[in-house]
C-alpha cells in the first residue's frame, strides 16, 4: 500500500491509499548488515478538498500519479539474523532499520518529472526456511522535487519551494518473500 503527503494531503497517509509493486536484490554482508537495491512502482493520489486549510481563492485540486522508484539501501538487523549455525546464536526473526537514496520518475497529468530521493524505514524479517524469508516493511521517501503530485500542484500557496524545501513525500507498506541464492557457508564445528 502506498501513501502520499504533500500539497494535496498534509495530514494523513491513509486518506488515499494506492498500490505498490516492488522487486529487490539484497547482498547479505553478514548476520547484521545487508545492502539492497530496489525497483518499485507506486500509484499516488490526493485531493485538496479533504484538507482543513483553504488554498488561495478557494481553489480545488486533485491528482493521481504513477511513480517509478529506483534506489539503494543499507539494512541493519537488531538481532543476528539467520537459521542454523547455533554457535552464532542466530535469530529466526529480527526487526531492522533501513536507509538509502535513489531517484523517482513520476507521471501525472501527461507530464513526467525526475527527482532524487531519500528513503528511511523499519521492518521485520522472519526466516521460514534456510533460504526463504518473510518480510514486512514501512518506509517514508522524501522526494527532492515538488512535482511527484503533478505540475499543477507546485507552490499552491504561493510560497516558492526549492531543492531542500518542498512538500512531496510518499510511503510504502509492503509485505513480501525473498529467496537467498548463492553459495552457503560451510558449517563450522565450533565447540564451546
Amino acid at each position: 500500500m502506498s501513501g502520499y503527503l504533500g500539497d494535496a494531503n498534509t495530514s494523513s497517509l491513509l486518506k488515499h491509499p494506492g498500490f505498490v509493486g516492488e522487486g529487490s536484490f539484497r547482498y547479505i554482508a553478514n548476520t547484521r548488515w545487508a545492502i539492497r537495491a530496489t525497483l518499485g512502482v507506486l500509484t499516488l493520489s490526493g485531493d485538496t478538498q479533504d484538507m482543513t486549510n483553504v488554498n488561495p481563492g478557494g481553489a480545488h485540486y486533485s491528482f493521481s500519479s504513477t511513480v517509478y522508484d529506483l534506489g539503494g539501501r543499507v539494512e541493519f538487523n537488531f538481532l543476528p539474523y539467520g537459521i542454523g549455525e547455533t554457535y552464532k546464536k542466530l535469530s529466526r526473526i529480527s526487526p531492522y532499520l533501513t536507509v538509502g537514496a535513489g531517484a523517482c520518475l513520476s507521471s501525472s497529468g501527461g507530464e513526467t518529472a525526475v527527482a532524487p530521493t531519500l528513503v528511511m524505514g523499519a521492518g521485520v524479517k522472519f526466516k521460514i526456511k534456510p533460504r526463504l524469508n518473510l518480510m514486512a516493511e514501512f518506509t517514508m521517501t522524501k522526494a527532492f522535487g515538488d512535482k511527484v503530485d503533478g505540475p499543477v500542484l507546485n507552490d499552491l500557496t504561493g510560497i516558492k519551494t526549492s531543492f531542500f524545501k518542498n512538500t512531496d513525500w510518499y510511503s510504502r507498506l509492503t509485505v513480501g518473500f525473498s529467496y537467498e541464492f548463492g553459495e552457503r557457508c560451510t558449517t563450522c564445528h565450533y565447540v564451546d
